[in-house]
């Protein structure tokens, strides 16, 4: 009777643990995981759309090659 006893006091302790605690954090879990997952494609898509405007609005520069002219010997200053 006492074995009885102990193993429904056990399989309830095991079903409150599982529906309680580890359903409970498993979905807070996935949760999370969505909500930063949406942020970061969220965040990707305003700086694609950044770039985009920032690229039309500005002009391509050309590369400008330097040359030993323009090189400026250091001083020191004492």
């Amino acid at each position: 009777m006492f074995k009885v006893l102990l193993e429904l006091f056990l399989l309830y302790l095991l079903y409150k643990i599982i529906f309680d605690f580890i359903i409970p954090v498993y979905q807070t879990t996935k949760q999370v995981k969505q909500k930063v997952n949406k942020m970061q494609q969220d965040i990707n898509e305003q700086l694609h759309r950044q770039n985009k405007q920032q690229g039309a609005q500005q002009p391509q520069a050309k590369p400008t090659s330097q040359t030993k002219d323009d090189y400026i010997d250091y001083e020191e200053v004492k």
